[in-house]
């Protein structure tokens, strides 16, 4: 039976201060390579994202433009097939597709928090109840279960989506949270709040949670990412509103436009490499998270910085 990439945590860790701890990661993040790569990368489409309004030089629903335009300096990556400006669409686009991706993989981990924290450490039948619905919810393919209820939902716009991406996707954390919770329950000091007169919900948010933070972190990328990949796969198959604008909407309307009969890569690949790009700075960020939740490959981090600096000194 294949287990979820977050499933191999060591328990030692929770043993570390908390602001040690998170110390610790963002030393990770800005020593290794490939995490500093994709903090980077990543940071560059926040910042597009952010000043879209700025960067944009057009409006990127207006048709005033000639149609089916090649790169150029007037509009860097063309036009579309109706002459809208592919540079200012894509600049839009990044700002929809991750807020709606960040937004989808918050509420996911948030919810699968809820379900597999209290799960976790009630026990009982409320573990039974819940262990059931999360049990549910992974079974059914996920895909599937998308495009049935945005055909029930007609005319969805992006935000709708991350909704129903968000509501549909936190069954993988919730089994990842549980196992955790379950191991961290009975140590020293959730049993020492528990005797101190600690209500259920306060050992759960000050005790149990805390000691999470880097299988937390490591949930929230893999959920922003797989938020983004199916707010994408749902606009490309149409079901989405076709005049906002995403990425997703972008291949739509190439596909549809005959982008590749026409041979205008100009207007596939932008969004095309932007999901790519991002899902990479995500993947590349997960690096650290995972040295972090696990001692062997940080030590072999090490040794490979150790035998590198050793290099460049001979």
């Amino acid at each position: 039976m294949m287990t979820h990439p977050l499933e191999d945590i060591h328990a030692n860790e929770v043993n570390l201060p908390i602001r040690r701890k998170r110390f610790r990661f963002f030393r990770l993040l800005c020593s290794d390579r490939r995490s500093l790569v994709g903090l980077c990368l990543f940071s560059l489409f926040l910042l597009v994202a952010v000043l879209a309004p700025v960067i944009a030089p057009y409006n990127p629903l207006s048709t005033n433009f000639a149609m089916n335009l090649p790169p150029s300096y007037a509009h860097w990556f063309g036009t579309t097939a109706t002459g809208q400006d592919i540079f200012s669409q894509f600049i839009y686009g990044t700002r929809t597709t991750l807020t709606v991706g960040m937004g989808a993989g918050l509420l996911a981990t948030l919810i699968g928090l809820a379900f597999g924290v209290t799960a976790g450490y009630i026990g009982g039948w409320v573990d039974t109840v819940l262990n059931f619905v999360t049990n549910i919810f992974l079974v059914l393919p996920s895909l599937a279960l998308l495009i049935v209820i945005e055909s029930m939902v007609h005319n969805t716009t992006p935000w709708i989506n991350g909704l129903i991406i968000g509501f549909t996707g936190w069954a993988w954390g919730a089994r990842v949270f549980r196992a955790q919770t379950m191991s961290l329950r009975n140590r020293e000091f959730v049993t020492a709040a528990r005797l101190s007169g600690a209500s259920t919900l306060r050992v759960m948010a000050a005790e149990i949670i805390p000691n999470m933070t880097s299988v937390i972190a490591s949930n929230i990328i893999f959920a922003c990412l797989g938020a983004i990949l199916a707010e994408s796969g749902l606009a490309f198959l149409g079901l989405e509103s076709v005049n906002s604008v995403s990425w997703g909407t972008m291949l739509y309307w190439a596909q549809a436009g005959g982008a590749l009969l026409n041979g205008a890569w100009y207007w596939i690949v932008p969004p095309g490499l932007g999901i790519a790009l991002v899902g990479l700075s995500l993947v590349l960020m997960n690096f650290s998270i995972d040295q972090l939740t696990n001692p062997r490959l940080r030590k072999q981090g090490g040794k490979r910085r150790e035998q590198s600096t050793a290099r460049s000194r001979n």
